[in-house]
């Protein structure tokens, strides 16, 4: 016999009575009441024979507050009452006489059979009081419940709440003799539940009914009969709290045997993941993560440190972590660790530590640098190089990616920031705009640095921020850091936890396209995600001190023979000749990626290269780590350290191990060492003089190594290798795997995304693109011919309406209810779910999408005559789109559709939350789309929701000015925006923008009132299409209208001007219109008019200013739509500075991808760009804030 509770979000309120299904299954959901009553279930009554095997009863919502669907058998309620009474007439009878006992008056209204709560959770009729009533019933000093029922002592002195005790427990007042059960017997005992059982009761013939009743010292939780079962699993207990349970016996008659009692404890989760961190001859750490279902319950945990013959040591810490000094060398130690709530204490989980010999080498914690007579021990200090930079306060109040991307007084200014605290901000205000000397950053103004010690190398300063930021802003930055081709992170040490963690969760945002051998005979390439790409390692570490440049060797190698960039900072760049202090032990990943040119790559298939920093004597766990996981290890020495390889005799190496030899004025050798039966060196190739040779024998070597390599592994599966090496990985946090599990139950279900969004995303399908032509054509009247307007008009409301009902037959799908959810659980949690969702749902689309994408852009640039070819790819690229952005357009159908819901709709309910939840996810960087892409129409009443629960959300302190950006498909509109405000639009390869989307930027409040904002909304816009793709829903407007209502919207305006010159002046003339069509709605905007890839035409070819707008005020002379809009000249329409208004700007990579870098010339431009809007801003007029900016979509979008 099982009783269970379905839980729910806590802050919702209970639901009221629902209609639930009763079947004769032999589980009974239960839920413990707290007090409201509603009409409970009507007891079967014998009189009326044979129940049928499903029944429906109406259960009060007390008996059920949080179940969704609760199943009772009907034969497990010994409630029956006697043949000759009626339900109501038992029932009253039986209260009263309960009462009456008890001298407890009470007040009967209209709704008498609510009682029957009262009944079946009292321990018998005759001892019923107030206090041994479930849910703390109200005395006299109390307020009236909700329900029809009022209870008052005779007493009026106020009651404490009841509780349940030992001895508490009532027996039978009857004179019948009832045997009692055989003793309690607990069979399970867990955080949540208690199993039970007892023995029959000795005597007792034929099946047996049990009275079970259970509380705590807080409050009674519930009581119960069965018949048949004397066994009782009973869940939705508090963990680590006492209970006391009671059974007794009761006869066919109601009367009720001697109770047995027993008490237990329930469990308290052990703590997780118990790991051995740093370990050094006096000192050890640990880490652990949180018991299962601790997350926000705050608790404390004790650690014991014991070892024979000496005294043992005990510790409390709120931290999943713990370090011990002063321990005894070479001394095993088990350590255990248990959770705290309160008086109670989990089992402990263990392990077992031994620590080193006095005379060990020291551990890599107290390695700083290496010198010429090798490696120089100090102790380094992380919370000091963090007070240097600023960042000490970060380091437990991480940074995140809001504040990162806030605009603030340096985004407006020139000063130069040269101190050492500026760093940071500093390094990130480049890093965001893809600047790929975001590195090179130093203190001072000097280009020599005399003064060292107050100098920070870039490696500790890339080290410190990553510590100082929390997960997301983490993969930010190293997603931006790949884009700009730096080495990210692979093993990032801590020196104040003394640990090391493999970065997956950080670069697991980072997607290439490359071709590989295979597909660059047919000219082809894939998208991949690199973290999943299974392909060679080949590692590159340092023993003592060497003449060469290990990171600048690696440069040259990586580099292709027409552009050269620097992946690895190396010590001739700016500060790298500094000391690192915090970095040392970093091991940094980069990746070689052909792009199917001969002429161009180095090598012709995908390549990964790691890079540890420091001397491998103090990092052996980091070289253990490369030896296990690496094809190939290529070790940089000088030829007095041979006597090291023996100690490789004991590792788990799987890779070739080759050395890189050479003495002070002696030549370079590669040597492979050969490690079983016996240690021996063999010449790989004859000796190299100089670093050219070298480079060339390296590239040799890899090259073929790379023909056959068995050994190929993707940076996702070194997982498992971390983990035995003891090292931490970011991603092994139960709110990260719990959200990459929840996401796992959405995308199981994609197999052909068509197919997954009609039958899981319904309601944006058909119905919902209908009705918006309905709602659209509503104020344009496109097609009413000869119809008198209102009548017009009154037809298609009639079929809106039939629509509208179409659409709320519409039932949540299980799909839709995991992506729920996963929104609503934790801020932590729900941001993991967004961001697996958001990477999973791309990874899907990428194949199909890009072929489709390719397809479309060759139709459209050979072939724009061909319309309909071109407009069945575009209604196919959009059927096989699936990304965040339709999770969430579903969310705005049905939040739609629940508003037509009753209040008490648990649905409705929970489509309430989703509009805050929405607005937070804008304020956390993710985008929000304004206008439904393929639907061409604004969900007017789902986006109010969301911008005036962000308006509270910032507390009224919205006041905003827009940027939009309008032109060409294919222009690089979003690259822009993303390299201009750090935001994050879609870029990658298959997928594009459509509709219209919004992203918000807070403002720094020193600089408010000088923007006159609290925050700048940017709009990215669907790129305008110079061929007509005609379509019956009109949707081949789409771009048009979207282009209107995002310059009615926008304080200042970017065009990005289409790089084809054939297509220029359809373009040109497309966004004059929409100039036009917004000229009687609002003021005219700011408008800067952007031109791609300018560099490669000779400067002769360029078209200054004073030339550019000439040429649009004779596009408009000649246009008879502007003639008629009494539009003469471009300043009829649009404010201008006919000087600094035309910007022209490089390509956006600096050589051919995907090994090529961001284009420094272009960052700069978007950065000089940048100002000049910010400056715009300041000019342009307050337009009000987002309950405004709401009103201007809905006006605007009907007016267009």
């Amino acid at each position: 016999m099982i009783i269970s509770t379905l839980t729910r979000q806590a802050t919702q309120p209970p639901r009221p009575p629902s209609i639930i299904h009763v079947s004769l299954h032999h589980i009974v959901h239960y839920s413990p009441s707290s007090g409201s009553s509603q009409t409970p279930p009507t007891p079967p009554n014998p009189r009326r024979g044979r129940e049928s095997p499903s029944l429906r009863y109406r259960v009060p919502s007390s008996l059920h507050p949080t179940c969704s669907r609760t199943v009772v058998n009907p034969r497990l309620l010994d409630s029956s009452p006697p043949p000759t009474t009626s339900i109501s007439d038992w029932t009253v009878a039986r209260l009263q006489r309960a009462l009456k006992e008890r001298k407890i008056s009470f007040h009967w209204t209209n709704r008498k059979a609510q009682l029957f709560q009262l009944l079946t959770a009292s321990t018998s009729t005759t001892t019923l009081d107030s206090h041994s009533l479930p849910g703390s019933l109200p005395s006299a000093t109390h307020s009236r419940p909700s329900n029809d029922v009022t209870m008052q002592p005779t007493s009026t002195r106020q009651q404490p709440p009841p509780a349940l005790t030992e001895g508490q427990f009532l027996s039978t007042s009857s004179d019948a003799v009832v045997p009692p059960p055989g003793e309690i017997k607990f069979l399970s005992v867990k955080p949540n539940s208690v199993t039970l059982s007892w023995e029959c009761p000795k005597g007792l013939e034929g099946p047996a009914s049990f009275r079970v009743m259970w509380g705590s010292s807080v409050k009674v939780e519930g009581c119960f009969i069965i018949r048949g079962f004397h066994k009782i699993e009973i869940n939705n207990l508090q963990l680590g709290q006492k209970y006391f349970f009671r059974v007794a016996t009761q006869d066919k008659d109601g009367n009720l045997s001697e109770c047995v009692e027993a008490s237990v404890m329930t469990a308290m989760p052990a703590p997780r993941h118990l790991k051995k961190g740093h370990s050094e001859a006096t000192a050890l750490s640990l880490k652990w993560t949180k018991g299962e279902n601790m997350e926000g319950i705050p608790h404390q945990f004790l650690i014991t440190l014991t070892s024979p013959g000496k005294d043992s040591l005990a510790a409390h810490t709120e931290d999943c972590y713990k370090t011990f000094s002063d321990l005894e060398p070479d001394t095993e130690y088990i350590i255990s660790v248990s959770t705290v709530l309160g008086d109670a204490c989990s089992e402990p989980v263990s392990t077992t530590i031994h620590t080193g010999a006095d005379n060990q080498m020291p551990d890599w914690h107290l390695i700083v640098s290496t010198c010429e007579h090798g490696p120089c021990y100090s102790e380094p200090c992380l919370r000091e190089v963090l007070s240097k930079m600023g960042l000490e306060d970060k380091y437990e109040d991480k940074l995140t990616l809001s504040t990162v991307l806030e605009i603030n007084q340096n985004e407006t200014s020139d000063n130069n920031l040269d101190t050492a605290e500026s760093l940071p901000e500093t390094f990130l205000k480049k890093l965001k705009m893809l600047n790929a000397n975001a590195r090179s950053v130093r203190c001072g103004s000097h280009e020599v640095i005399t003064d060292k010690s107050n100098a920070i190398n870039p490696l500790d300063m890339i080290v410190a921020l990553l510590l100082c930021s929390d997960n997301f802003l983490q993969q930010y930055i190293v997603l931006k850091m790949a884009l700009c081709q730096f080495a990210v992170p692979l093993l990032l040490p801590n020196y104040e936890t003394r640990q090391i963690t493999l970065m997956l969760w950080s670069m697991r945002e980072i997607v290439r396209t490359f071709s590989p051998s295979n597909l660059a005979f047919g000219k082809l390439s894939c998208v991949e995600r690199i973290v999943l790409c299974d392909i060679p390692l080949v590692s590159f570490v340092r023993l003592g001190r060497t003449i060469l440049s290990k990171s600048q060797m690696l440069n040259k190698l990586l580099s292709n023979s027409q552009q050269c960039h620097d992946p690895f900072y190396h010590r001739k760049m700016v500060c790298g000749d500094v000391p690192r202090r915090i970095s040392e032990g970093l091991v940094e990943i980069s990746w070689y990626l052909p792009c199917g040119d001969r002429k161009v790559d180095r090598f012709t298939e995908p390549l990964a290269v790691a890079n540890l920093r420091g001397d491998i004597r103090a990092f052996d766990k980091q070289f253990s780590f490369l030896c296990r996981t690496s094809a190939a290890v290529y070790i940089f020495c000088d030829e007095s350290e041979a006597d090291f390889f023996k100690n490789l005799k004991g590792k788990d190496v799987k890779a070739n191990v080759i050395l890189i030899s050479s003495g002070q004025g002696k030549p370079f050798k590669l040597q492979m060492l050969t490690l079983k039966p016996s240690l021996k060196k063999t010449n790989v190739s004859q000796k190299k003089k100089t670093e050219t040779e070298l480079i060339k024998a390296l590239q040799e070597s890899v090259s073929k190594l790379l023909e056959n390599c068995p050994n190929k592994v993707s940076v996702a599966n070194l997982a498992d290798s971390a983990q035995h090496c003891e090292i931490l990985v970011d991603e092994d946090t139960d709110e990260c795997q719990d959200a990459r599990k929840n996401v796992g139950k959405i995308t199981e279900h994609i197999a052909n995304t068509s197919e997954f969004k009609d039958n899981h995303l319904a309601s944006q399908g058909h119905i919902w693109k209908a009705l918006s032509w309905l709602e659209t054509e509503c104020w344009r009247l496109r097609k009413a011919g000869n119809w008198d307007t209102e009548e017009y008009r009154k037809s298609l409301k009639t079929k809106e309406k039939v629509l509208r009902r179409k659409q709320l037959r519409f039932e949540m799908t299980p799909i839709m209810l995991s992506f729920l959810r996963g929104v609503v659980i934790s801020e932590v949690q729900h941001y993991f779910f967004l961001k697996w969702l958001e990477m999973d749902l791309d990874s899907l689309s990428w194949n199909q999408l890009s072929a489709l994408q390719d397809r479309y852009k060759e139709l459209s640039q050979k072939f724009p005559q061909d319309t309909e070819k071109i407009a069945e790819i575009d209604k196919q690229i959009s059927a096989c789109s699936l990304h965040l952005e339709h999770f969430f357009r579903e969310c705005g159908q049905l939040y739609e559709c629940a508003s037509h819901l009753p209040d008490y709709s648990s649905q409705k309910k929970t489509m309430e939350q989703l509009p805050a939840l929405c607005a937070q996810m804008l304020l956390d960087g993710f985008p929000l789309e304004l206008v439904d892409g393929d639907a061409a129409n604004i969900p007017i009443k789902w986006i109010t929701e969301v911008l005036t629960e962000l308006h509270y959300i910032m507390q009224s302190n919205s006041k905003l000015k827009v940027i939009t950006i309008i032109g060409a498909e294919n222009s690089g509109k979003s690259t822009l925006l993303n390299t201009m405000f750090g935001v994050r639009f879609a870029v990658s390869k298959g997928t594009c923008t459509r509709g219209a989307s919004i992203q918000l930027i807070n403002v720094n409040k020193d600089i408010r009132e000088e923007l006159g904002c609290d925050c700048i909304m940017i709009i990215d816009t669907e790129g305008l299409k110079p061929h007509q793709m005609v379509q019956d829903d009109h949707s081949h407007e789409r771009d048009k209208e979207v282009a209107s209502l995002a310059v009615a919207l926008s304080d200042a305006t970017i065009v990005n001007v289409s790089r084809d010159d054939s297509s220029e002046q359809d373009i040109l003339k497309m966004v004059l219109y929409a100039f036009t069509r917004v000229k009687d709605v609002r003021s005219k905007p700011l408008c800067h008019f952007v031109h791609i890839d300018m560099y490669e035409k000779p400067a002769a070819k360029r078209r200054n200013s004073k030339d550019w707008w000439e040429r649009l005020n004779v596009i408009i002379r000649k246009d008879i739509r502007m003639k008629k809009a009494k539009i003469n000249r471009i300043s009829d329409v649009v404010e201008f500075d006919g000087d600094t208004c035309s910007w022209h700007f490089p390509s956006v990579w600096h050589g051919t991808p995907p090994m090529a870098p961001f284009s420094v010339d272009y960052s700069e431009t978007a950065h000089a760009l940048k100002k000049r809007l910010l400056g715009d801003l300041k000019k342009c007029q307050a337009r009000g804030d987002l309950m405004h900016f709401i009103e201007r979509v809905e006006k605007f979008w009907k007016a267009l």
